[in-house]
């Protein structure tokens, strides 16, 4: 299935290695609270906190996790820290910061996110994909909405 040209996004394989379901993209990261000044007149729209970085969409990850560096570059504050598990099996303690903005395929919205201090990409789990209405197309390498002419939810 080919997307509409409209969606069609720059995507890469990871080191390499043709992963089924995981596909690298470009996001857009925002320091929602400095959106929210702006938007109030209170900050000028030239110093929202934002930039492009990479990410590793997984559907198999819960939630979306940030390296520390872009976490600092948008000036977001550590919050608490929850209790994290990785595939290999290991737990660790992480920090979640709040109100980062995310953009991807014209599609946008707010997020929690968990801090790795390692990290040198974003990884995109299922509640991002969930939210923005996107499917993964593991096969082809690609990111797509759900419905192509805009966000449809079910709601019961």
């Amino acid at each position: 299935m080919q997307p509409p040209e409209r969606f069609a996004m720059n995507t890469r394989v990871l080191n390499g290695a043709l992963e089924v379901g995981r596909v690298v993209i470009d996001i857009e990261l925002a320091n929602y609270r400095d959106i929210i000044h702006a938007e109030d007149g209170v900050l000028l729209a030239d110093k929202v906190r934002r930039l492009t970085i990479s990410g590793l969409v997984d559907p198999g990850a819960t939630r979306l996790v940030l390296p520390k560096s872009v976490v600092e570059q948008l000036g977001l504050q550590l919050g608490k820290k929850i209790k994290v598990g990785y595939a290999d099996g290991r737990t660790a303690q992480r920090h979640v910061v709040e109100g980062v903005y995310l953009e991807l395929l014209d599609r946008h919205s707010t997020f929690t996110a968990i801090v790795e201090p390692k990290r040198t990409t974003a990884l995109i789990g299922a509640i991002v994909l969930e939210d923005l209405d996107l499917l993964v197309d593991g096969k082809g390498q690609q990111v797509l909405p759900r419905d192509p002419h805009g966000e449809f939810f079910e709601i019961e």
